[in-house]
């Protein structure tokens, strides 16, 4: 009896561990459910980026950031603290797109930018919300900030965590002309727009991103 519970006990433990197949199923199922998530969106990127295999010959409004600043570089955080760049990790269960108004004293023209941003957000009707807005601001009028929780309410205030300095983009200094910035669902600061555009214009490219895009 001592011999037979002895044989049968490596069979148990062989039977607690994957076999080299059941790893290799393993694998190719969760690079599967990858590919199936992400997928879209760095197709969507490279087609985006490259005009490749897009059939309506889509010309981009805005002005393209090459190669694309991630996130972080800009130093940003919310108010209570929270770096921006946290909602860009992987994991995320609804990524989103961000527009983002960035400006030194909030002038005419960033109000302006203001207001484009929250109407572009708005036509895009049942896919509004998978767009967020946000703005960092270094003043803003009385006025301004009297109006804000009404006309403003769902634009974030951002400000550069403690003792930083954004790395804004190439092309990109709020300081001298306020500007719009479009950061995709992984993080990336992929385009920017400012008072030559129009609404219509950062519409046109956000329904572009929204339609070829599967994530955010």
């Amino acid at each position: 009896m001592t011999m037979t519970m002895a044989n049968r006990i490596p069979q148990q433990d062989d039977a607690d561990h994957p076999t080299p197949e059941q790893v290799r199923r393993g694998r190719r199922t969760a690079f599967l459910l990858f590919a199936l998530g992400f997928g879209p969106m760095i197709l969507a990127t490279i087609m985006f980026y490259t005009g490749w295999l897009n059939p309506a010959g889509h010309t981009n409004q805005g002005t393209l950031i090459q190669p694309p600043v991630p996130v972080a570089a800009l130093k940003l955080e919310t108010l209570s603290g929270e770096p921006l760049a946290s909602r860009f990790t992987a994991g995320k269960t609804d990524p989103q797109w961000l527009l983002l108004v960035a400006a030194g004293e909030c002038d005419s023209r960033c109000e302006e930018l203001l207001y484009l941003a929250r109407q572009a957000n708005i036509a895009l009707g049942k896919n509004a919300n998978r767009v967020s807005r946000a703005a960092v601001l270094g003043g803003i009028s009385g006025d301004l900030a009297a109006r804000w929780p009404t006309e403003y309410r769902l634009m974030e205030r951002l400000v550069p965590a403690p003792g930083a300095t954004p790395a804004w983009p190439a092309g990109v200094n709020p300081e001298q002309e306020p500007r719009i910035m479009l950061i995709d669902p992984f993080g990336n600061v992929m385009m920017h727009y400012g008072p030559e555009n129009s609404g219509k214009d950062m519409l046109e490219d956000l329904k572009h991103l929204l339609k070829l895009s599967q994530v955010g």
